[in-house]
């Protein structure tokens, strides 16, 4: 990825019709239900998607960290660009990966592993108050936990024996997980002029990894494709958590879970900032449907592949691009 020396022209930038907030056909689930395992895996089939309430994970944690990003993203230009571009960790503006896709943000992308924190992370944190590390810290820390209970509540509610069969991924000591901080500032008073239309922020995509966990502000902008190709707005909510089902978990279960396609509008007049942990498995880890997930003479929908194989498709793809397109078998009729 790289950060463009100039930013690109207003005219570069996507414009969409945007949706009125919704909660039609976006599940709720409640981590201390005790039907949530059942919930959990019906919204990861019908939608890819959910929201996650009484989640465990203190709002203080949550509340710190926005703080913290906020006064990194106040930061003059000069500065915030100390640590960029990104490689693929670090500071990066308006564009989105090296094959031309480009956003309504900037950001910071921040490798979760203490074992392989990156040069770009740690300058990061040198150039900002002990306390943004210690923020990051704590919030990835208690995310963590509760992304491992979501995923073992995940086997459990489709019949797998083995409660870690899909957690033990993530936390794998070589876990390829990473951690995004996205900032989608108010749009240019020009572009306030076109009524029912905004900027889009990050583009259509979904995530290649197994899950991603989710937290914004209270401003609106998240939007995601139902199965009909409906598109909807997800209301906010700074008090809960958002999950989506990655490429990843898709593959894993042959199907049975749909990975959520997904976009950002930039708001005409409010910043926004959302906070997503990606789960990710080792590089060298192979991905296929699990065993234990296949009906009996039921045929693989994937050809198998490692976590770096599909990894470097996503990086020399577009993002609203069909990912696993090319890892799908080709069955004769």
């Amino acid at each position: 990825m790289v950060v463009l020396s100039q930013p690109p022209a207003l005219n570069q930038f996507l414009l969409l019709k945007s949706c009125k907030p919704t909660t039609t056909g976006i599940p709720v689930v409640d981590l201390k239900d005790p039907e949530a395992k059942t919930l959990i895996v019906k919204a990861c089939k019908e939608v890819g998607f959910f929201k996650l309430l009484n989640h465990g994970v203190p709002f203080e944690f949550m509340s710190n960290l926005e703080k913290e990003a906020l006064r990194f993203f106040k930061k003059p230009q000069s500065e915030k660009d100390r640590a960029g571009p990104p490689d693929p960790f670090g500071y990066g503006s308006k564009r989105i990966g090296s094959n031309g896709d480009v956003g309504w943000i900037e950001y910071l992308l921040l490798n979760t592993n203490p074992d392989v924190i990156s040069p770009k992370s740690c300058l990061v944190f040198r150039e900002n108050p002990q306390k943004f590390r210690v923020a990051v810290e704590e919030y990835i820390g208690a995310v963590k936990n509760m992304c491992y209970m979501v995923l073992e509540l995940m086997a459990e509610g489709l019949g797998i024996g083995e409660r870690n069969v899909l957690s033990r991924l993530v936390k794998d000591e070589r876990s390829d997980c990473c951690f995004r901080l996205n900032h989608y500032p108010p749009c240019p008073e020009e572009m306030q002029a076109l009524k029912g239309r905004n900027l889009v922020g990050f583009g259509e995509h979904t995530d290649p990894q197994i899950i991603s966990v989710l937290r914004s502000n209270s401003t609106s902008g998240l939007q995601i494709c139902l199965p009909d190709g409906t598109w909807v707005s997800v209301p906010p909510d700074q008090n809960s958590f958002f999950i989506n089902v990655g490429d990843t978990l898709q593959v894993l279960t042959n199907g049975r879970f749909r990975s959520v396609k997904h976009r950002v509008l930039a708001d005409t007049s409010k910043s926004r900032l959302s906070m997503i942990y990606f789960g990710g498995p080792a590089l060298s880890e192979k991905i296929a449907p699990l065993a234990s997930v296949m009906l009996k003479g039921e045929e693989s929908l994937y050809k198998e592949f490692t976590w770096c194989e599909y990894k470097k498709a996503v990086y020399n793809s577009r993002l609203a691009d069909n990912r696993l397109g090319p890892f799908e078998k080709k069955y004769a009729l």
